[in-house]
C-alpha cells in the first residue's frame, strides 16, 4: 500500500508549480495576438471552458484541508477570493500567493506544514484564472500592489508574512516596494523576474503553452518541463492548471523585473527559497543578486529541488519558514 500511495503523492507534489511562472513574459503578448479579442480584463473565453475549470478547481480543492472561513474581498480592479485556514501555531498570519494559471489549490502539498506555523490566507490572484473576478484594467506594476493591498487592509490583523511562489514572488515583492506597511516579512519561493530573468530556452518554450487551441499535451510537455520531467497526466492540480491555461484569457502588463535597487530599498526581512534545477531563472545569479542586495535576507538553496520545490520539500521549507520567523 504504502509504495502506490508514495508514487501518487510523489506525482501530485510535482504538479504544485507546474504553471506558476509558465507564461509570463512572452505569454501575455502572444495571447493577445492569436486570442485577437479587446477586452481588457481577464475573462473565461467560453461557458463551457469555465465551466470545465470549475470542475478541476473544486476536485483539485478536496486535497486541500477544510477553510474556516471563504470571503471575496472587494477591492479597486474587482473581487478577490480569500480562503482562511485556522492554524495551529502562533507566528502567522500567513499569505500565500500562487503562480501563474495556478490558483490556490497549488498549495496542497505546502498547506499542512504551514498551518503549523500559524494561520494562513490563500489568495486566487486578480487577473488569473481563478475565484478572483477582474473588473477594472491592472495597467501598472502599481495597480498590482493596490488591489493587493486594498485586500491586506480588510483582513482583521495588521501585518502579514507574505509568501509567493513563482510569480507569487514576484507578486510579494511587488507589494513590498510599492506598499510596504503591512508586510512583515516576505518568503519567496523560487520566485521569477526577481533576482534575474527568465532563461531564452524557457521563454521560447513557454510560447506554444500558451496557445489555447493547440493539443493539451503542449500544456502539459511544458508543465513537466518545469518539474524536471515529472508525469502530469491524471492529476487534479495538472488538470486544473491545464484547463486554466487553455479556458482563460489573461490581460495583465508583462511584470517588470525588480530591479537591484527597489530590491536593496526593502526594509523588512526576507527569506529566499532557490531551487538549484530551476529552468524559470538563473539560479546562481539569483543567489549573488539576493545575497548582495537584501538589507535582511536569508537564501536558502535546494540543490537538487526543481522549479516545484515548494511540494517537492514542502516540510523542509515549512521549516526554513517557522525557524527564519523565530529569528525575527
Amino acid at each position: 500500500m504504502d509504495g502506490p500511495r508514495r508514487a501518487g503523492r510523489s506525482r501530485h507534489r510535482a504538479l504544485q508549480i507546474t504553471a506558476g511562472a509558465a507564461l509570463l513574459a512572452v505569454v501575455a503578448a502572444t495571447l493577445a495576438l492569436v486570442l485577437r479579442t479587446p477586452s481588457p480584463v481577464g475573462h473565461w473565453n467560453s461557458a463551457q471552458g469555465h465551466a470545465q475549470f470549475l470542475e478541476a478547481y473544486e476536485t483539485a480543492m478536496r486535497d486541500m484541508p477544510e477553510a474556516a472561513e471563504t470571503r471575496d474581498v472587494r477591492t479597486d480592479h474587482g473581487f478577490v477570493r480569500v480562503y482562511r485556514f485556522a492554524g495551529t501555531g502562533d507566528a502567522g498570519p500567513l499569505v500565500l500567493l500562487p503562480g501563474r494559471s495556478s490558483p490556490t489549490p497549488v498549495w496542497a502539498d505546502s498547506l499542512p506544514a504551514l498551518l503549523e506555523i500559524g494561520d494562513v490566507y490563500a489568495l486566487d490572484l486578480l487577473g488569473e484564472p481563478g475565484m478572483s473576478v477582474q473588473e477594472v484594467p491592472i495597467d501598472s506594476d502599481a495597480d498590482h500592489a493596490a488591489w493587493l493591498d486594498q485586500v491586506l487592509q480588510q483582513l482583521p490583523e495588521d501585518r502579514f508574512t507574505v509568501v509567493g511562489m513563482s510569480i507569487g514572488g514576484w507578486t510579494a515583492v511587488n507589494l513590498a516596494v510599492h506598499a510596504p506597511e503591512r508586510v512583515a516579512a516576505l518568503v519567496l519561493v523560487d520566485p521569477v523576474l526577481t533576482f534575474s530573468g527568465i532563461p531564452a530556452g524557457t521563454a521560447v518554450r513557454a510560447i506554444p503553452a500558451s496557445v489555447p487551441w493547440l493539443p493539451s499535451s503542449w500544456r502539459d510537455s511544458f508543465n513537466s518541463y518545469t518539474a524536471g520531467g515529472a508525469p502530469v497526466e491524471d492529476v487534479p492540480v495538472a488538470r486544473m492548471t491545464e484547463t486554466a491555461m487553455r479556458a482563460y484569457s489573461i490581460r495583465l502588463p508583462q511584470p517588470a523585473p525588480i530591479g537591484e535597487q527597489a530590491l536593496s530599498g526593502l526594509r523588512m526581512p526576507v527569506l529566499v527559497v532557490l531551487a538549484g534545477k530551476s529552468v524559470m531563472h538563473d539560479v546562481d545569479r539569483s543567489s549573488r543578486v539576493a545575497g548582495r542586495t537584501l538589507r535582511d535576507g536569508t537564501v536558502r538553496v535546494y540543490p537538487d529541488a526543481t522549479h516545484a520545490v515548494g511540494s517537492e520539500r514542502a516540510a523542509e521549507i515549512a521549516e526554513d519558514i517557522r525557524v527564519f520567523l523565530e529569528g525575527q
